[in-house]
């Protein structure tokens, strides 16, 4: 399963998506590959991979025919490989330009391994982009991570209208798996209404699951890891198991980890298929 997580801009939470469901299904046992596509680094940087140490990354396989088996790497949580972005990524709408079936690029070049792997994680750049573009197509689904803040629907209505595009052209991404609410600060009376907004707007779209503003969960990249590793018992942590949970839920899958995620609760039924025709591509 191919999955992008996508956002119109930064600070939404995206690269912190990423990296903690990937982290979260290879807690859960599962066979994970990272992609890191946005030129920060952030998710490479996250899991402990220096600067100077970037290379071999993504864009030597998209652009320099580097085989992706030679940009795959082993991370320090057990079961989490990682292809790494790096700065050359910051012309790689420019590049991409050049390829005739540019959107379709990133799926050929992770044909070769996707396969290997229970869950493909695509965090995408912080901008509809031709990447951007690219990633969407090579996906079978994509999340977009959402704050609660009043300027949000926006966002969101932006990104789904160019995966809605894309669909259309390509017949990918097959489906849209929901909105993650991330940086939740449930102190902030303002947060009640938005969150109430939000789930009115999209409904069974939103993820139950919350992703709270946790200390311990901002402080994990500098550690080199994920906030399982750094501080496995903080809210951040327990809220991304949800999560990881309840997408793995949204696409017919079944964790064996659901259970005791949910404090020994019953897993809930799988959402409805969105309004929007997201469950099968475009006829």
């Amino acid at each position: 399963m191919i999955v992008a997580i996508v956002g119109r801009k930064g600070g939404i939470g995206k690269t912190t998506t990423a990296v903690h469901l990937a982290g979260a299904f290879a807690l859960a046992g599962r066979r994970v590959l990272l992609v890191d596509l946005d030129a920060q680094a952030s998710a490479s940087r996250s899991l402990g991979i220096a600067r100077e140490a970037l290379a071999p990354s993504i864009h030597d396989v998209l652009f320099r025919d580097l085989p992706i088996d030679a940009a795959v790497r082993a991370t320090a949580s057990p079961g989490l490989d990682l292809v790494t972005a790096s700065a050359d990524l910051v012309h790689a709408d420019l590049d991409l330009a050049g390829h005739r079936n540019r959107e379709e690029r990133l799926a050929s070049v992770l044909a070769p391994v996707a396969a290997r792997y229970d869950w493909v994680l695509l965090d995408t750049p912080p901008a509809l982009s031709t990447l951007t573009a690219s990633a969407l197509v090579a996906a079978d689904g994509f999340v977009v991570p959402a704050t609660a803040q009043p300027l949000a629907l926006d966002g969101i209505e932006v990104a789904l209208e160019f995966a809605e595009r894309l669909r259309r052209r390509f017949g990918r991404p097959r489906r849209f798996l929901g909105i993650l609410l991330t940086m939740v600060d449930r102190r902030n009376r303002a947060t009640f209404t938005h969150v109430a907004e939000l789930r009115l707007r999209y409904g069974l779209e939103v993820f139950d699951a919350e992703i709270p503003i946790n200390v311990r969960l901002a402080e994990a990249p500098a550690a080199g890891g994920t906030v399982f590793q750094t501080a496995p018992k903080a809210t951040g942590a327990h809220a991304y198991r949800l999560a990881a949970v309840e997408l793995a839920e949204r696409v017919g899958l079944s964790d064996p980890p659901a259970a005791e995620a949910r404090g020994g609760r019953e897993a809930d039924p799988p959402p409805s298929p969105s309004a929007r025709g997201w469950s099968a591509p475009p006829s």
